[in-house]
């Protein structure tokens, strides 16, 4: 769901955590990233502007929560010659149900993805789409844009021991079908099914542990025509440890994803993705400067290997700094503003070429 990368982006845990006891929670800002690269691309520059838009509501004594989130975006790429590619609109509106069926202990979902985004672009586009959708420069926005959809799931916890929690969960997704191309076939999106095991808990010191495992399967699109494209399934684990220093709050974490060779990949008329390797690690320290401020600097590295080799090749690789300063306006209201500089290298066919860029955001969270 690209709209929990907006969240993340900015930082807004704190925030969401506070809301989590109203009623009624309400969420917008602006997020504009931009990376420039070294000669020897078919691109120079790639920028993206977001402007995320949620509603979150409780009803039914806090059992139920519908939460409601689209966003508006627009993103350019600047060829090598001097052309710009560009597109904006609305992506898809995302209308989700939780209801907590033993309160604590199981919850149920159900997200329809309403096709407000881009169903049909001219193929011109096509360059821009595949940019803001690798996970190295990890966007905002990633992708702009289907032909709807819905999913299911179910999320559980149980306790293990005095202190310590293990959950697990599953979701499936159907996606409607529509034409990505001006001109080209209608395609029938693959089902979709993710399954998760996580385990946290405290332990010395007041430290807290995080860990997940995340296993995602995905059926190929059928493109028509006796063609399809396919995706290798997707293996994802996580893990974060909080702790207290001093008068501030230190958090490290890191996540590696795993993407596995595709199923029939070397079958007739299959179009597909090769196997890929992100690793990220950070940190972040939350330093409270006054009742209503806080400071939170902040560290990430990001590395990429993809390839249909036996043997993966390096995408690319950086290095992203910067820090949310968060201030709480009211009982209701927080705002929290985002300056982060990103700098490393792409590698692309025996070329390698820099990366530099800003990502900068502000964003108000209200609620009741």
């Amino acid at each position: 769901m690209t709209r929990a990368r907006y969240l993340i982006a900015l930082g807004l845990l704190p925030g969401v955590l506070m809301g989590q006891a109203a009623s009624t929670v309400a969420r917008t800002g602006l997020v504009f990233e931009s990376y420039s690269f070294g000669s020897g691309l078919a691109f120079n520059r790639i920028s993206e502007m977001t402007v995320p838009m949620s509603i979150t509501q409780r009803v039914a004594g806090g059992r139920l929560v519908l939460d409601l989130g689209t966003a508006f975006a627009r993103a350019s790429v600047t060829e090598a010659g001097g052309a710009t590619i560009t597109h904006s609109g609305l992506v898809d509106t995302d209308l989700r149900a939780t209801y907590s069926v033993i309160p604590g202990r199981l919850i149920v979902n159900l997200v329809g993805s309403i096709p407000t985004g881009a169903t049909t672009v001219p193929d011109t586009t096509i360059p821009l789409f595949g940019a803001t959708a690798t996970d190295l420069l990890g966007f905002t926005t990633p992708g702009f844009g289907s032909g709807g959809g819905v999913s299911a799931g179910f999320a559980s916890a149980f306790k293990m021991g005095q202190n310590w929690a293990i959950g697990t969960g599953a979701s499936y997704r159907y996606g409607a079908s529509y034409i990505p191309v001006q001109g080209g076939s209608e395609m029938l999106p693959g089902g979709e099914i993710r399954g998760r095991l996580g385990i946290e808990g405290p332990f010395g010191g007041g430290k807290y542990f995080r860990g997940a495992l995340v296993y995602t399967t995905t059926a190929a699109n059928d493109l028509g025509g006796g063609e399809q494209s396919t995706i290798g399934d997707r293996v994802l684990g996580y893990v974060a440890i909080s702790m207290p220093m001093g008068a501030s709050h230190l958090s490290l974490y890191g996540w590696e994803m795993r993407r596995l060779r595709a199923r029939d990949f070397d079958s007739p008329g299959t179009i597909a993705r090769p196997r890929g390797n992100v690793l990220s690690v950070g940190g972040r320290l939350d330093r409270s400067l006054s009742p209503r401020t806080t400071l939170s600097p902040s560290l990430e590295f990001r590395h990429e290997l993809t390839g249909p080799g036996p043997r993966m090749e390096l995408l690319g690789y950086l290095l992203r700094a910067g820090s949310d300063l968060r201030y709480r306006l009211s009982d209701r209201a927080t705002a929290v503003v985002q300056a982060q500089f990103t700098f490393g290298t792409l590698h692309d066919e025996g070329t390698s070429v820099s990366i530099i860029g800003p990502r900068l955001g502000a964003v108000i969270e209200w609620a009741r």
